[in-house]
């Protein structure tokens, strides 16, 4: 440890340029940042929360093994990303199949307050979650590239540099395959309420 006292709100360079001489309190505090992103981001693609977080252990221990290989040009962000995004497609080449995570956040909080709100009865929950599963399966149906590109974007909310760098395509091959995405996603949901509707 290099006993260097690090703010929780040191930058992600200051606290890998600890890591990097050994400070494990420096690394927790990136593990205790990235975490959860890395975990949603992940367990999108791989469908199983077990795969998901052995992943994001997997791509903690590689940036740990690698620290003294980052180099600070490029975003950290985009480099924990990148690693974790190659595990998960690695696994999903692994066991040829792609998986869907319903896009919303809800936490089981969420869902018990709702439960609890008296004014929402059984009707309005089983159409909510009815939307919920053709929204799933919309999303489920788009191209590898453009589903990718579509999480990236609109559920992680990454700008379109730092998913380019991540997928390792120009911004604008990026912009293409959101907006492509985005119409066959729009197509698919027009199909979807004209069958129902």
């Amino acid at each position: 440890m290099s006993g260097v006292k690090l703010s929780s709100a040191a930058s992600d360079a200051e606290l890998f340029s600890e890591i990097a001489k050994g400070d494990t309190a420096a690394f927790n505090k990136i593990v205790s940042r990235y975490q959860a992103r890395l975990l949603n981001f992940v367990y999108r693609f791989t469908g199983d929360r077990e795969t998901a977080r052995d992943i994001v252990q997997e791509t903690f221990l590689r940036i740990y093994r690698k620290r003294k290989e980052y180099r600070s040009t490029a975003n950290f962000s985009t480099w924990i990303f990148t690693i974790a995004g190659n595990l998960a497609k690695s696994e999903l080449r692994h066991r040829k199949r792609w998986h869907l995570i319903p896009i919303n956040k809800e936490t089981d909080q969420d869902i018990l307050a709702e439960i609890a709100n008296q004014s929402l009865g059984p009707n309005h929950m089983a159409e909510k979650k009815a939307i919920e599963r053709h929204i799933q399966q919309a999303i489920e149906a788009l191209p590898p590239k453009y589903r990718e590109a579509v999480i990236l974007r609109d559920i992680e909310g990454l700008p379109y540099e730092e998913i380019a760098q991540i997928v390792g395509c120009p911004v604008g091959t990026v912009k293409s395959r959101v907006n492509r995405g985005r119409l066959q996603l729009q197509n698919k949901l027009e199909q979807i309420i004209d069958r129902i509707g």
